[in-house]
């Protein structure tokens, strides 16, 4: 029998192939069952693991500032621009300070103009317990500021730049906290 060159008699299989395929998918699973039971025996042992859960998933906020600068870092590339001004040249203006809550009243100019004390998300519009209406502002350095007794001019979850407009006062007190990971911080820092 003559072969041509472009007709080969194909060789049968070798069942070696077969049997070593099916030998290292029933190890890929045999492994993913192991690591799954010994990561289910880790987390029943764990005493606390429900009550730390919960307390990561419903009490601690989400950090939406860092999802800002990583989307804008790697999606947008984005440069500030240096025709970007702020809306407001001036500083916050007081006539009196005082300790309030967990941060400070500040007695304001009636309808005072409350501009962001720095750039960052808008996570909370709403009442809060002796705050009143209060807008909470998480920045980009991760801290969350809470201007209380605001009529809010924003929205939830906007980015607002450093000095833009947050609201306007109802009467002559801004309400002041500051909040990072969780615990109030003192004002003090924040209000120089």
């Amino acid at each position: 029998m003559v072969e041509s060159k472009f007709y080969k008699k194909k060789q049968p299989q070798s069942n070696n192939n077969l049997k070593n395929y099916i030998r290292t998918v029933i190890t890929k699973i045999l492994l993913t069952i192991i690591l799954t039971l010994i990561l289910l025996i880790g987390f029943k042992t764990s005493l606390d693991f429900k009550s730390n859960f919960n307390k990561y998933v419903y009490n601690t906020s989400l950090p939406f500032t860092d999802f800002k600068e990583l989307y804008d870092k790697y999606f947008l590339g984005t440069k500030e621009d240096e025709n970007t001004k702020e809306v407001f040249n001036e500083e916050l203006v007081y006539s009196d300070i005082n300790m309030y809550e967990d941060g400070a009243r500040l007695t304001v100019k009636s309808n005072y103009l409350v501009k962001a004390l720095d750039s960052g998300i808008v996570v909370f519009i709403g009442d809060k317990d002796k705050y009143g209406k209060t807008v909470i502002v998480q920045q980009m350095n991760g801290t969350d500021v809470f201007y209380g007794n605001v009529n809010s001019s924003v929205n939830m979850y906007d980015y607002i730049e450093k000095g833009s407009l947050i609201g306007e006062t109802i009467d002559t007190n801004l309400y002041l906290a500051f909040q990072k990971e969780g615990k109030f911080v003192d004002y003090k820092e924040y209000l120089k």
